[in-house]
């Protein structure tokens, strides 16, 4: 049977190849990527193990049990039978109801702290590159200013003078950490903002705060994605450390920061598992965080695809 030729209707009314835009390119680079698509899915299970762990376990993580205080911890050992999954610490409470709490807490840490930090600095960094000139050398002179200061010791006081809540904790990392998040979006921000469909909307008339949140911003986003799933694990150490201290989160609530400190001090008791439990969470979190952001980073930049 021989070959037709397509005839000029057929060509012209053939429909033509779907593009991929960069997002969805972006996704499937992703997901080819094993190491980030399993960290991925580590990361949604610990979510669900932190928001959801609670329903799995009769105890409370504030209920003591007076036979398993002190001396007697090391009979609160981890049993399936009478449900302590991960055994009791040294007061008599259960582990797996404050691990679940403590990974709860660090990882809301994380993301709120990261959040403020990414909004805050994007904006302030995206105002300095558009408008340039003095203004930007004011504004980005603060910044060298503010990351002169050490901050770790910046985020002691700030929990020593006014109190040690949970709400200055994410306050204090948050407003803090913003600063490198600046640095970057005015970077970017100076390379976006010549382009056409930004000097198009300036002829239009369209006002400068417009342009730096309809236009400016968007483009900012992949950058800012990766930024902020490399910056999760930064806050959570940053809170770990200070909960380390006994600056953090404060009892009867607890942290993986907190947990692990005190399961380090009963670490020669012979109760390793109030240290193992909570260490293997703030690892495994870690780990899962730094390689979805590596995912992310090859997968959003332009020279890799």
């Amino acid at each position: 049977m021989a070959l037709t030729e397509p005839t000029v209707e057929a060509i012209v009314h053939r429909e033509p190849p779907r593009g991929r835009s960069l997002w969805v390119d972006a996704r499937r680079r992703f997901l080819r990527n094993r190491a980030a698509t399993v960290s991925l899915v580590v990361l949604v299970l610990i979510a669900l193990f932190a928001f959801f762990g609670q329903f799995l376990t009769p105890y409370d993580r504030a209920t003591v049990d007076f036979s398993l205080i002190g001396i007697n911890a090391q009979q609160g050992y981890p049993s399936l039978e009478t449900r302590r999954y991960f055994g009791t610490d040294m007061e008599g409470r259960d582990l797996y109801a404050r691990t679940v709490q403590g990974t709860r807490l660090s990882l809301m840490i994380g993301i709120v702290g990261s959040l403020v930090a990414v909004v805050v600095g994007t904006l302030y960094g995206a105002i300095a590159g558009y408008v340039g000139g003095r203004v930007d050398g004011v504004m980005m002179r603060i910044v060298d200013i503010l990351l002169s200061i050490p901050f770790m010791f910046v985020l002691i006081l700030l929990l020593v003078m006014f109190g040690r809540s949970l709400l200055m904790l994410f306050i204090g990392i948050g407003l803090i950490s913003w600063l490198p998040m600046a640095r970057i979006a005015r970077g970017q921000t100076l390379s976006i903002k010549n382009k056409e469909f930004v000097e198009a909307a300036i002829a239009t008339g369209v006002r400068p705060l417009t342009i730096i949140l309809r236009h400016i911003v968007p483009n900012l986003a992949g950058v800012v994605i990766v930024y902020a799933t490399l910056l999760i694990p930064e806050m959570i150490i940053y809170e770990s450390f200070i909960s380390f201290l006994g600056l953090g989160v404060q009892e009867p609530n607890t942290s993986l920061g907190a947990l692990i400190s005190r399961g380090a001090a009963q670490l020669g008791n012979g109760v390793p598992w109030q240290l193992g439990f909570p260490l293997f969470f703030f690892v495994t979190m870690l780990f899962a965080f730094y390689f979805v952001g590596d995912g992310l980073r090859d997968a959003i930049d332009p020279k890799d695809r």
